[in-house]
């Protein structure tokens, strides 16, 4: 009874497994798994599938059908005949074996037939084989996830299964309603079957402009047969309806497909798998020409891998043809102007959502959201302008960009700046030369797919890139012709045959492996994706082109040419990869042996690992300032202060005060101009001295070399370092103020308590003062000449200058010798007198020569003085704490260099403690800013870190980088295939 039932529950699958005859493809039956079926169907056989028996009228012929009837020879016993005894037992055996023989032959002939029948009808059906990427992949993966042994050894006997099986009496009933329920599904495949010859014959829209069915070359042939002209346009547009129709069909089980696909990869994303996902393959390609985009090419070794680059005329459409293939508008637009201003390289790759991101930013842009869409062409043109340097209108700097989504066919593709003929104002003088460069230097690659855009609305005449693309790959081998805007074509064109022309490669000199004709919108920026694809589909179906077969179907639509495409770069990486990784593992060897032979000592450090070791000696050389001694940084900021001011004090001070008559003037001419000096100069110029000196010992603890470790590589980044420190670095703006009032106070104090500080200060007086001697005696001999001695030994004679000078300064000479007491100016009489006495003499001379002459003549005589005296004051300072009462020794000279000195001093010490307080600090914290900006910076490494053993060790990284992702990637190529 239990087997009773199960047969009336195979009913509906005999009857579909029966209808499916000369077929090749299984049944929904055979497509389950043996345990599987020998559940759901105990009658269905488990052996090997028996194919049913075929339904064809075929008449059986044989022998037997045209055997005579021979009546028995029997004599009637009724009226007295006998039977002949003529052997009739070998008569009949003889016949016997004749009908055994010709029972034997008929069988094997009709047999023959059958089979003959068979194989016709068998190569009449379609390769069904072709549209098994409709079923996802995950299906065809089945058998390996799912272990049916396990799984069959878990179920239950069939007695258990009888046991719950429902009542199949009742189910009979409805089998009817139920296979009217299923009817439509059993029409829609025999559709399907029925229509298969007339998709050969235009040719399946998932097929490749690259091949082509001898059953269409057979129908072309019978179609050219027909005399009638009316019935083959007639069967035309039927053939295309139909085509149409079923493309939609198919179009709908794709995106079927899609949806699942996505399911599965949002599964896998939340790790309902349990398993690892691994990089994608086409995202491990993209990052080895990333690596590749910033590899310098010193060493003979090329990039050679594939990728598709994409050329065109300027507003030919290349940035419409790759929105549609990425299925998103991401790309700037702008009406006529250039707007591809440098090259982008998009990697297209499967994914559950549809996003772009760029390969230095986390950020993702969704690309179903109008406003990311927005930021995602706002950030490209941001980018393309900042890529383009200053004079420049175009650029050679690649910007990565990856686009994921579902359906996205797997490729790389580089959009270049289109092809112009004339240079517009605003441009660049060399624009064109320089975006005939770069197309050049990316199509020269001998493995690179050139996707040639061609806009269709324009005279083929005015073509320009199709003679560039022709001289890149003159055979063609890897080119693709795309003819854009096909639809403002067929309006314009006066000849439509023109248009075949160009798609099958007959009227531009270039040759490629196909053409492809396509539609990207109707010029408005603010149209979907989705619109753009339901016009070309809806422009194709009701064109001309067609319609009178100037086109063929796999050659239209971006569908179609993305599947193309996409086939063509796959086809070249897997072929080329492989010697691009032995190039590059043999340019690693060579680049390691270059490295043991001229640096066998050092170690490889790249750009980036000297960078970071020449950052810690810099920051322990800031450390070092720390750690001067607060003695030496007093000594070289008194010494230094020192030099800047003495020459104010000597002028402006103490000569001018030296000239009154009392020491009660002297002193009040002194307080004043100390006072004047305090309040204007002297704290801005002891801020300035301090600043020089931190400077000076910062620049000497950088620039110090340290024995052997010294390394001369990071000289010019420490330099650079240092420039750009001290020029952001600022003084404390209060440091001023503290300082002026510090002076003053010290400047104040007249009050010298010891023996001691008086002679420290006339040490310092004489010193100061012999220094002034010297350089006054220097300048005098350069105003009259050498001395007799000098003459005499050196050869050399004097000027008939320095003949005046000389006896000018005898003549001035004598005037101090009369008046040892002679002011500081000479007066206009005295001016005449000497004028006079050397003309006497026959010498000519300028009163502003005398006056000149004379400054040098009692500076000198001052300066001798002032030594004499303070030889006079060692003994003085008993006087001083009398405040030189009864006493003709006066020496506020002393009083006034103690003063200075000794503000000197309180100076120095408090600038120390500003630098080791407060400023070597901030110096340092510039400093680190100043690294960190540089290491932001890669252009600012390479122009300062620069050489062969940079160079080398930064190429080595590079290349090992390289092949170790080639070899990663290879493998993963061999592991899908």
């Amino acid at each position: 009874m239990w087997r009773t039932r199960a047969a009336a529950a195979c009913v509906i699958c005999r009857s579909l497994a029966n209808s499916s005859y000369g077929i090749k493809k299984k049944s929904l039956l055979q497509n389950l798994h043996l345990v599987s079926r020998s559940i759901h169907h105990p009658y269905y056989p488990s052996s090997k599938f028996q194919r049913p028996p075929l339904r064809i009228s075929i008449q059986q012929f044989s022998s037997l059908n045209r055997l005579p009837l021979h009546k028995t020879k029997l004599l009637n016993a009724k009226h007295g005949y006998q039977s002949h005894r003529n052997f009739w037992l070998a008569r009949l055996a003889s016949r016997l074996l004749k009908v055994r023989y010709l029972i034997l032959g008929s069988a094997v002939g009709g047999g023959y037939t059958a089979k003959k029948t068979y194989d016709q009808w068998k190569d009449m059906m379609p390769d069904l084989d072709e549209y098994k990427w409709i079923i996802p992949d995950f299906i065809w993966e089945l058998d390996e996830l799912v272990d049916f042994e396990k799984l069959l050894k878990a179920l239950p006997d069939g007695d258990d299964l009888a046991k719950l099986l429902p009542d199949f009496d009742k189910i009979g009933e409805s089998l009817a309603s139920l296979k009217g329920f299923l009817s439509p599904g059993y029409n829609l495949v025999s559709e399907v079957i029925g229509a298969s010859d007339l998709l050969l014959l235009l040719g399946s829209p998932g097929e490749t402009a690259f091949r082509a069915t001898d059953q269409g070359y057979d129908n072309d042939k019978q179609f050219k047969k027909v005399s009638d002209k009316e019935k083959i346009d007639q069967l035309q547009e039927e053939l295309l309806r139909t085509q149409l129709k079923y493309q939609r069909m198919l179009e709908r089980l794709e995106k079927e497909n899609k949806e699942l696909r996505k399911l599965v990869l949002q599964k896998d994303d939340k790790g309902i798998h349990q398993r690892k996902l691994k990089k994608s393959l086409i995202d491990m390609y993209s990052e080895v020409l990333d690596i590749l985009s910033d590899y310098d090419a010193s060493y003979n070794t090329q990039d050679h891998l594939p990728r598709v680059v994409v050329v065109g005329d300027q507003s030919a459409g290349k940035t419409s043809v790759l929105e549609m293939i990425a299925q998103a508008r991401i790309f700037p637009r702008g009406s006529g102007e250039m707007m591809t201003r440098s090259p982008v390289k998009v990697t297209l790759s499967e994914g559950p959502h549809h996003v772009a991101f760029f390969k230095d930013s986390s950020r993702e842009f969704d690309l179903t959201k109008e406003e990311d869409l927005a930021a995602l062409r706002n950030e490209i043109e941001i980018r393309m302008r900042n890529s383009v340097k200053e004079g420049c209108t175009v650029s050679t700097e690649t910007i990565s960009l990856s686009v994921k989504g579902p359906g996205l066919q797997r490729m790389v593709l580089v959009d270049l700046p289109g092809v112009i003929s004339t240079v517009t104002s605003g441009m660049a003088p060399d624009t064109k030369e320089t975006i005939f460069s770069i197309s050049r230097a990316y199509m020269q690659n001998p493995n690179a797919i050139i996707l040639c855009i061609q806009d269709g609305s324009v005279d083929a005449e005015r073509s320009i890139v199709t003679d560039l693309v022709s001289q890149m790959d003159p055979q063609g081998k890897r080119t693709i012709f795309v003819l854009t805007k096909v639809d403002l074509a067929e309006k314009n064109v006066a000849s439509p045959s023109r248009i075949q022309q160009i798609i099958e490669g007959k009227l531009f000199p270039m040759k490629a492996l196909g053409y492809f004709a396509v539609v990207t919108g109707k010029g408005n920026s603010s149209e979907s994706i989705e619109s753009i694809k339901e016009y070309e589909e809806e422009f194709f179906q009701n064109s001309k082109l067609l319609k009178t077969s100037m086109l063929k179907a796999h050659q239209v639509t971006t569908k179609n040419l993305s599947l193309a495409v996409s086939d063509c770069f796959w086809k070249m990486v897997r072929e080329s990869v492989e010697q691009q990784a032995d190039a590059f593992k043999a340019t690693r060897f060579n680049l390691e042996t270059e490295w043991k032979n001229n640096y066998p000592r050092l170690r490889e450090l790249d750009r980036n690992e000297l960078f970071e070791k020449a950052k810690n000696e810099i920051l322990d050389e800031v450390i070092s300032l720390t750690q001067v001694t607060p003695k030496h940084w007093e000594e070289i900021l008194e010494k230094t202060l020192w030099e800047r001011v003495s020459a104010h004090v000597i002028e402006n001070i103490y000569l001018p005060a030296a000239q009154t008559a009392n020491s009660g003037t002297f002193n009040t001419t002194v307080d004043i101009k100390l006072k004047q000096w305090t309040d204007k100069q002297l704290p801005n110029k002891a801020v300035e001295v301090a600043w020089e000196t931190l400077q000076e010992e910062f620049s000497r603890f950088m620039t110090e070399k340290k024995g052997k470790e010294h390394d001369d590589i990071f000289d010019k980044l420490k330099q650079a370092v240092k420039e750009e420190t001290i020029k952001r670095h600022r003084w404390n703006e209060r440091a001023e103020d503290s300082l002026r009032v510090i002076q003053h106070n010290a400047l104040e104090d007249r009050s010298i308590s010891d023996k001691q500080q008086w002679d420290a200060a006339i040490h310092f007086m004489e010193e100061t003062l012999q220094s002034r001697l010297k350089d006054t005696e220097s300048v005098i001999e350069d105003m009259v000449g050498p001395n007799w001695k000098k003459r005499w030994l050196y050869w050399v004679g004097r000027t008939k200058e320095q003949n005046i000078r000389n006896e000018t300064k005898n003549e001035l000479e004598k005037l101090i010798k009369c008046n040892e007491d002679h002011p500081a100016y000479l007066a206009n009489d005295e001016v005449t007198t000497v004028r006079k006495n050397l003309e006497a003499r026959r010498v000519a001379v300028d009163p502003s020569v005398i006056k000149d002459t004379w400054h040098q003549i009692y500076r000198r005589y001052f300066l001798k003085s002032a030594l004499n005296h303070c030889s006079l004051c060692r003994r003085g300072f008993y006087y001083y704490q009398r405040h030189f009462v009864d006493s003709e020794l006066e020496c506020n000279d002393i009083v006034l260099f103690w003063r200075i000195q000794r503000m000197l001093a309180i100076t120095a010490n408090t600038l120390r403690q500003q630098l080791t307080n407060t400023e070597v600090r901030r110096l340092e914290k510039n400093v680190k800013e100043v690294l960190e900006d540089f290491a932001e910076d890669n252009e600012k490494k390479v122009m300062l870190l620069t050489g062969k053993r940079v160079q080398l060790a930064e190429d080595l990284k590079k290349v090992r980088e390289i092949q170790e992702k080639l070899e990663a990637f290879i493998e993963a190529l061999h592991q899908e295939k």
